[in-house]
């Protein structure tokens, strides 16, 4: 693999638990659980490739429709992933946790206040790192949701005329830099209202795999495929060669 063309940021939208659940007789919880568990090798593997920044699409603005049963589990199995986090970065017990920052993108004031305090105290205590890596989880997260409230904060501010720059400054994930690659796992080609404005120019790569199963080979696979990739941002692409009649 090219080190000097992996992407800055990647994106995931971890689909599939679901299906990967229902395939093993398991039930759906246990299929979120195998889930979360993946998300954190995923994050080890982002980090010993030297992936810079990396956004999980954990739970959208649309997911609370789903059964209160369901909802009831994942809101258990956040708050056990949060505390397991905790205890990784305070370790250290891998270079890993050493050196990623963490921030939860979203409108958190859903969820309970001792919730809300761990996700304070996670992100204070990966502030203290030295940085090589950003991780994102995107909690209660939409894209459409996410221009709203940053146009609603420049409004706030007094602002009567927007550019494009106004908005990106207020976007949850200001600062950072826009997604290179989103990888949707399960097959499926929808970008489910994730990051809107963020990827607008980003490559997409759908892995027909579930979530659970994407491991280290799948990642691979995403990168190598974004090696291949020409990224034009609207623009035209390098003239072809004579004879080059390809589309």
């Amino acid at each position: 693999m090219d080190q000097t063309n992996l992407p800055i940021h990647v994106g995931f939208i971890m689909d599939g638990n679901r299906r990967w659940a229902k395939e093993r007789g398991v039930s759906i919880p246990q299929g979120h659980t195998a889930g979360a568990d993946n998300m954190e090798k995923i994050v080890e593997l982002c980090y010993e490739k030297g992936i810079r920044h990396i956004t999980f699409y954990a739970f959208s603005t649309e997911n609370w429709n789903r059964p209160a049963v369901e909802v009831a589990a994942l809101m258990k199995i956040f708050t056990r992933y949060l505390d397991k986090m905790y205890r990784r970065w305070e370790s250290g017990e891998k270079e890993v946790y050493h050196h990623t920052q963490v921030r939860f993108l979203g409108d958190l004031s859903q969820f309970s206040d001792s919730f809300r305090k761990g996700v304070a105290r996670i992100e204070r205590l990966s502030d203290e790192k030295e940085v090589r890596m950003h991780m994102n989880v995107a909690l209660n997260y939409g894209g459409r949701a996410d221009i709203v409230q940053a146009v609603n904060r420049a409004i706030a501010e007094g602002k009567t005329q927007l550019t494009e720059q106004d908005i990106a400054d207020r976007l949850y994930t200001a600062g950072q830099p826009d997604p290179d690659l989103v990888v949707r796992t399960g097959g499926e080609m929808r970008i489910s209202n994730f990051l809107l404005w963020q990827t607008s120019y980003s490559e997409y790569y759908s892995d027909p795999c579930y979530w659970p199963d994407f491991d280290e080979s799948r990642l691979d696979l995403a990168l190598a495929e974004y090696e291949k990739r020409t990224r034009k941002f609207g623009g035209n692409a390098a003239a072809p060669e004579k004879g080059d009649q390809s589309c």
